[in-house]
């Protein structure tokens, strides 16, 4: 038996208020019927959840989400919508693109119902046609307007659309790549909505990366799905589960289970063929797939504030010239993946204005390799240089006690102390400007940028470290929060003479 897309929702949020009426709903997805757009059922179910009026006669909810992975049809569910604005409610909708391409395949669409031109003899649908004042097909100036007042405008983003004009509806379609800058110079067409009822509309899939583009989605969705907005009506087709929560193993079995593949993508069977996905699981990378194919997000969190920008980060960017090869270590910190097949280890340098932190290693890792690292933090450290870790850090496992055993310095960091060292290193970056780091060190810097505050429960201010995107090695942020605090806290001067000078090299083995 083939595969079947679930029609159910694993999110349908709508705001809760008393005698909710359905009646534009209902009368949406009838019209499409009319002109020959059938919906699948999970099409006219998220109508459903945003169609949903209050008593008063105003729409429950003030932002309206979709989010399934491409290729099911998402769009048809928007064209629904924007001809039932346009034709039964007479609505001002700016509907905006990333690209302009797709802008213009989203205008051609409407074109089949209403015509190529005003008084067009070969429309579809007279009725209609006839309705057409005009119908503009200049390049990024697409637009279609009804003699009841309705109009829709359609451009890219990046292409000024709708600027200095007031709409009823504003639509984000690729919300994914949806920037701050273009937020705030669009979301005030709205303001002065002709209805007074303005609705935004966002569409779209995870971005790839969370950071300025697509964080306005990320945190829509993100208040969504934990509560915390209650006028928003939000659904999304994603299977059940924290992709941020599961080690690589448990993410490979869990992209291949087929019923995730069914929870994910509602028109699979329909307009979506089995053996597509198939071929997709076996080329992507397992978080690729979970991204692209499953629509699986990153677990929402209260903020996803970047803990570095870029600017700050490149302004404290040195060249080895700059760096005195005699120059002490301080502190070394390492951390390790969760599989314990890759480690990373910084190396902190105390100078008079800042403290230098230097990627050592970011290398692959086995078990058998655990003599070798040993015997290679041994020669850089001997007893008087720490070697710190994160009481969570997989490393702890399996490095703790054969590194004590040989008598060097460790020193785990427990819950607390670990987040006054990620408080330590944000303000180094952000304030003090007080760390610099190697300009040829790309990886450090990919970690340090793609990394976010993750606040703590119940303690106000205080946070610890997470990713803006499943693909981001971490670990490197983590080894060099693990130095730094290490070289302030516990640090010690080196003798003259003492071999701790060595800072980077080959791990053997």
């Amino acid at each position: 038996m083939s595969l079947v897309g679930s029609q159910v929702a694993r999110y349908r949020i709508s705001p809760k208020c008393p005698n909710v009426s359905m009646v534009h709903a209902e009368a949406c997805i009838e019209l499409a019927a009319a002109y020959g757009l059938i919906l699948d059922e999970w099409q006219a179910n998220a109508i459903r959840v945003w169609f949903r009026m209050t008593a008063e006669g105003r729409w429950a909810a003030s932002t309206w989400g979709l989010s399934v992975a491409r290729q099911n049809g998402k769009n048809g569910a928007l064209e629904a919508v924007e001809l039932y604005l346009l034709v039964v409610l007479g609505y001002k909708i700016l509907h905006t693109s990333h690209l302009l391409t797709s802008a213009r395949k989203a205008f051609k669409r409407l074109m089949q119902f209403f015509g190529r031109k005003v008084g067009d003899t070969n429309a579809k649908y007279p009725e209609l046609n006839a309705m057409v004042v005009e119908i503009r097909k200049t390049n990024g100036q697409e637009a279609i307007e009804l003699s009841n007042g309705g109009l829709i405008e359609l451009g890219a983003r990046t292409g000024g659309a709708g600027r200095g004009s007031s709409f009823d509806f504003l639509v984000v379609d690729e919300a994914q790549e949806y920037e701050e800058d273009e937020q705030e110079a669009l979301e005030p067409t709205t303001s002065a909505s002709p209805s007074g009822d303005p609705v935004t509309i966002y569409m779209g899939t995870p971005p790839k990366v969370v950071g300025e583009r697509g964080e306005p989605f990320i945190r829509v969705r993100s208040a969504a799905v934990t509560g915390r907005s209650k006028r928003t009506a939000w659904v999304e087709h994603s299977p059940q589960g924290e992709l941020d929560k599961m080690t690589d193993i448990e993410l490979q079995a869990f992209v291949r289970d087929r019923r995730n593949w069914a929870e994910g993508n509602p028109a699979l069977g329909i307009r979506l063929a089995e053996s597509t996905v198939e071929g997709e699981q076996e080329r992507w990378s397992a978080r690729s797939f979970a991204r692209e194919r499953l629509n699986m997000f990153p677990s929402p969190a209260e903020t996803l504030e970047l803990a570095f920008s870029e600017k700050a980060l490149k302004a404290l960017a040195v060249s080895a010239a700059e760096i005195d090869p005699e120059a002490q270590v301080s502190a070394f910190g390492l951390d390790m993946n969760p599989e314990k097949t890759k480690v990373s280890i910084c190396a902190a340098v105390p100078g008079e204005a800042s403290t230098h932190l230097e990627l050592a290693a970011n290398s692959p890792f086995s078990e058998e390799g655990i003599s070798a690292l040993v015997a290679w933090l041994w020669d850089r450290c001997k007893r008087r240089v720490p070697v710190v870790m994160d009481a969570y850090s997989p490393a702890r496992d399996l490095l703790e006690a054969p590194l004590k055993k040989r008598g060097l310095t460790v020193r785990i960091l427990d819950a607390n102390e670990f987040v006054q060292a990620c408080a330590q290193l944000h303000q180094a970056v952000r304030r003090e400007k007080s760390i610099t780091w190697f300009a040829e060190q790309e990886h450090f810097f990919e970690s340090m940028k793609s990394t976010v505050k993750e606040p703590i429960k119940n303690r106000p201010g205080s946070f610890k470290w997470n990713r803006t995107d499943l693909e981001v090695d971490l670990m490197p942020t983590m080894a060099a929060t693990c130095a730094l605090f290490g070289s302030v806290k516990f640090g010690r001067r080196k003798r003259s003479g003492d071999s701790s000078r060595k800072r980077t090299g080959a791990i053997a083995g």
